[in-house]
């Protein structure tokens, strides 16, 4: 959805990292991945951006931060 909207990302693998896994499960207090943060929002996997989108309020995330 980021490549078709334009949108650079940076993707972090945290499978192979216990610390990584740990410090992403704080910042979204959520124990599955993947896990979407923009701008430092953690706004959960890729259903709820889906979710986000189909409401009309991504852009604003996205385009507006």
């Amino acid at each position: 959805m980021f490549r078709r909207k334009g949108v650079e990302y940076e993707e972090i693998d945290v499978g192979d990292d216990p610390d990584l896994w740990v410090r992403m499960e704080r910042l979204s207090g959520r124990d599955t991945v993947p896990q979407i943060f923009i701008g430092g929002l953690s706004i959960g996997g890729y259903d709820d951006m889906a979710a986000l989108d189909s409401a009309g309020k991504l852009d604003a995330l996205l385009f507006e931060s």
